[in-house]
């Protein structure tokens, strides 16, 4: 037995160290390209209500009144905003540029007459503020914390009936500290965003936020110039890398029936993903498109093409021929005796993919080293938010289904002119504070 054991510990380890030497022999060199660019495009609409189209400069300004402080890494608040759930401009485009052989230095992006935005984007240094001083030293235990209260009830899966099992319910209010983390605990979509530092230049910045019009396309040759850039970055978009149309979304149902929803296919969407939110009481209800308990709160932002597929293969997503999908009886309703009805809001994704492109090619040789002089990323999403239990048409005004509202079906012509709440935006049928207070109920 001790041979055995002594003969064990000298041979496993060569033949550990011959696999992985032997797994070296295939396995390319790839070594950092000197120069990168992430290209985010995003497409962002409210179902029901007209697009509105924002002058030069008002999408920073628009993000400021709503609560939108810095961007990722500190950069100004109107970069980042592709990743988020923005509605107001539409369409966003960020760029971020890292070239590692002139760390920071200005650059601009050369763009397409078709995008309808000059004849290049600058691309600046990222812009340094103050960070605000904390309220607590390091590690200090706040001692005003209320306990949660309530319950967070989690239902999933399109159909007319609540499934067996449903919903999953995590009281919070006898729960541990670990149950609140385990209510918004699951998946969540990789970061392949560009990580901005001191060392990247962006757009949109201080200098210019013009924003992508509703008739502009990214289709064509885009060109990356300034210090140090390599002269043969160019590339080529075609309409998969071109921004995503509004996803037309309609919805009919009360919130005591099933609501169903429908849209048409979005053109180079590969998936799609719905989740749904609401106050109800001291609860908290939840409920996804997908077949998996998942609050599924992390996967609202680009999602890589292999995360796409695998997630769709596990009904995790959509697929991309799905157009219908229903929200199950009553999950939403008004629960007895609340004293305040609240709005369920329903999110939804369409996945368009990433797109890669370098220079030089990768090498066929698999011995060769591969060093890139440039590389780039784009990825594509197109995403629209809804108010259950109000019909909503792909083009036409959010209203309370008729039954709702104690009167007769109106005609499609009688809903054209749609309705504006007090305190809203002229055009707009509600008004954007009052959606946000329905979440909550508030």
């Amino acid at each position: 037995m001790h041979i055995d054991l002594t003969l064990r510990r000298r041979v496993l380890p060569v033949l550990i160290a011959s696999a992985f030497a032997g797994a070296g022999l295939h396995a390319q060199n790839v070594r950092p390209p000197k120069a990168q660019l992430w290209l985010d495009v995003s497409t962002g609409t409210m179902a029901g209500m007209p697009e509105m189209d924002m002058p030069a400069g008002m999408g920073g300004a628009l993000a400021g009144m709503m609560g939108g402080g810095a961007g990722r890494g500190g950069a100004p608040s109107t970069y980042g905003m592709a990743r988020g759930m923005n509605v107001m401009p539409p369409r966003v485009v960020d760029v971020a540029f890292h070239n590692s052989l002139k760390p920071g230095a200005e650059a601009a992006q050369v763009i397409p007459p078709g995008m309808r935005m000059g004849e290049s984007l600058p691309l600046l240094p990222v812009r340094r503020e103050a960070a605000p001083r904390a309220e607590r030293e390091p590690g200090e235990v706040p001692q005003d914390v209320e306990r949660p209260k309530g319950r967070v009830l989690i239902y999933w899966g399109c159909g007319e009936a609540v499934r067996p099992g449903q919903p999953r319910v995590i009281d919070l209010a006898r729960g541990s500290p670990a149950d609140f983390g385990m209510a918004f605990a699951g998946r969540h979509a990789p970061d392949r965003g560009a990580k901005v530092g001191p060392n990247h230049v962006l757009y949109p910045n201080e200098r210019n936020t013009v924003v992508l019009p509703r008739d502009g396309s990214l289709v064509g040759e885009h060109q990356v110039r300034g210090e140090g850039v390599p002269a043969s970055m160019k590339f080529t978009l075609a309409e998969a890398q071109n921004v995503m149309p509004a996803i037309q979304l309609q919805t009919q149902g009360t919130l005591q029936d099933s609501v169903s929803l429908g849209w048409e296919r979005v053109p180079h969407a590969r998936a799609y993903y719905l989740h749904a939110m609401s106050g109800n009481g001291s609860d908290m209800v939840m409920w996804s498109s997908a077949e998996t308990p998942d609050t599924g709160m992390g996967l609202f932002d680009y999602l890589p093409n292999a995360t796409i597929e695998r997630w769709t293969r596990e009904r995790v997503l959509l697929g991309a021929d799905v157009t219908r999908c229903t929200v199950p009886k009553g999950i939403f309703a008004p629960a007895a005796g609340a004293r305040e009805e609240a709005t369920p809001m329903l999110r939804m994704m369409a996945y368009g993919g990433e797109s890669n492109f370098a220079h030089p090619p990768r090498p066929a040789d698999p011995k060769a080293v591969w060093e890139p002089e440039w590389a780039v990323r784009v990825r594509v999403k197109a995403h629209t938010m809804a108010m259950l239990g109000q019909e909503q048409g792909a083009a036409g005004a959010a209203r309370a289904p008729a039954r709702q509202r104690g009167e007769e079906a109106a005609p499609p012509a009688a809903a054209a002119q749609p309705e504006q709440q007090p305190g809203g935006i002229p055009g707009l049928p509600v008004n954007p504070g009052a959606i946000l207070r329905g979440i909550f109920g508030r």
